[in-house]
């Protein structure tokens, strides 16, 4: 249990843990004490697994609590952050002397400011020239100075919260507002990301969650892959996480890609290349949703003692797909409601049936013992 860990690992109270992130499509901010407070009440548990870790939010209090953590993901941006916060040993005071001298560059127009950047009297960019010039100097700057992964993982990390701070989006890279928000209009300041001392064995993994599950054991695995939308107007051609953060992707890799659209899209986020299964809206042949079919065969093939799954009322299953999805492969321990739209913090419902829906936008937590 959590409370053995904090006993050895200095009394880090759950309402203590703080983690950051981008703004995120599927972001679980909200419910992290919810997450913890489950797994605080489990036996036996020490070695953990962050499936889909996304801005790894998750991991980063699972990694705080004392669990020896795997953030896993598939996207390029989700294993620079996991590597910043869960492995990242340099002192801060040696970062701060980076990102100092990084915002001391005098930027310059270059092929960021040429397609993500425009000037006030422009709209529908992403930011603002003078954010973007000075992108391109910090970004060319930082690969030139032959960091480790590690180290640079932390200075990337900087640099994505930073753009995230005046940026003139929506909180996602497929369209762009109109007039400037408000944000945009400030200077791209770096600032030192808020690491905190690492206290377990922690890993980050960038694959096909189907593959992690294949080569490795855990006592506890997090799941919360996207499921797709209930909207029944989606079309089966449809925006994926890829696309939705492509930029960040660039930022990483900073290989000036061929772009596409008028929001500049690099061309491997293409909605016709074939993305996670569990992004897939369609049905197959017996009219069974596909990325439901994928829910199932994960959860079978997850070899670990408890699984908590995360399921938004927003998606495409049914209650009676879940439960029957559980079913096949373990015990429904517990079920827990958290209602949005009300008090997020003070509306969780503990219990072992399903809960009704209202029509109201939901998020639920199930926690499982395979068998």
């Amino acid at each position: 249990m959590i409370q053995q860990q904090l006993d050895i690992f200095g009394k880090v109270k759950i309402e203590d843990i703080k983690t950051e992130g981008i703004k995120y499509a599927g972001s679980k901010l909200k419910i992290i004490p919810f997450i913890l407070q489950i797994v605080s009440e489990l036996e036996d548990v020490v070695n953990v697994l962050d499936g889909f870790s996304g801005t790894t939010r998750v991991s980063q209090a699972l990694a705080q609590i004392g669990f020896d953590t795997t953030a896993n993901d598939i996207s390029t941006w989700s294993e620079v952050f996991g590597t910043c916060y869960l492995n990242s040993k340099g002192t801060d005071k040696y970062y701060k002397e980076i990102i100092d001298y990084l915002n001391s560059l005098k930027g310059y127009d270059g092929w960021f400011t040429q397609n993500y950047g425009g000037e006030e009297a422009q709209s529908k960019k992403p930011f603002q020239a003078k954010n973007t010039r000075k992108l391109d100097a910090i970004r060319d700057e930082i690969d030139s100075m032959n960091l480790s992964w590690e180290d640079k993982c932390v200075i990337l990390t900087s640099l994505i919260y930073a753009l995230d701070s005046v940026d003139s989006t929506l909180g996602h890279y497929v369209a762009y507002l109109s007039d400037w928000s408000s944000r945009s209009y400030n200077d791209l300041v770096l600032k030192l990301p808020k690491r905190f001392p690492i206290i377990s064995n922690n890993s980050v993994i960038k694959d096909d969650i189907f593959n992690t599950i294949s080569k490795n054991k855990y006592d506890f695995v997090y799941l919360d892959p996207p499921y797709g939308s209930n909207n029944e107007k989606m079309p089966p051609s449809r925006v994926r996480y890829n696309s939705y953060y492509h930029i960040w992707t660039t930022v990483i890799q900073n290989d000036k890609p061929t772009i596409f659209g008028k929001a500049n899209r690099r061309e491997d986020s293409r909605d016709t290349i074939e993305g996670s299964v569990f992004e897939e809206f369609r049905k197959d042949s017996d009219g069974h949703f596909i990325a439901m079919k994928a829910l199932g065969k994960l959860i079978k093939e997850t070899n670990s003692h408890y699984i908590l799954l995360s399921y938004s009322s927003g998606g495409r299953a049914t209650k009676g797909e879940l439960n029957d999805i559980i079913a096949e492969s373990g015990k429904l321990l517990r079920a827990i409601e958290i209602d949005y739209k009300k008090n997020v913090m003070g509306n969780m419902r503990w219990t072992n049936e399903w809960i009704n829906s209202d029509g109201k936008y939901h998020e639920y937590l199930f926690l499982m013992e395979k068998y």
